[in-house]
């Protein structure tokens, strides 16, 4: 199967990397430097549940099969 180019809805860690930076994003207080920026990035990505990352990847068949329903156009993911 082709992999449709820019097609983030069919690339699981998008969806991850999006949770995580929505998570560090609110922080109170956010992020001042790098150094805390690494430790609240690494504090968030062990909060993410793993049934969140189980489901993402559980959901890629659905996924692939939508993707070739609709002949590579937009899916609702």
């Amino acid at each position: 199967m082709e992999w449709p180019a820019c097609s983030p809805d069919m690339n699981q860690i998008e969806h991850v990397w999006d949770a995580l930076g929505r998570r560090v994003a609110g922080r109170q207080p956010p992020p001042q430097t790098l150094q805390e920026l690494e430790r609240a990035l690494l504090e968030e990505w062990d909060r993410i549940p793993q049934l969140v990352i189980n489901s993402l990847i559980e959901s890629m068949p659905q996924r692939d099969s939508t993707l070739l329903a609709v002949h590579g156009n937009h899916t609702p993911y």
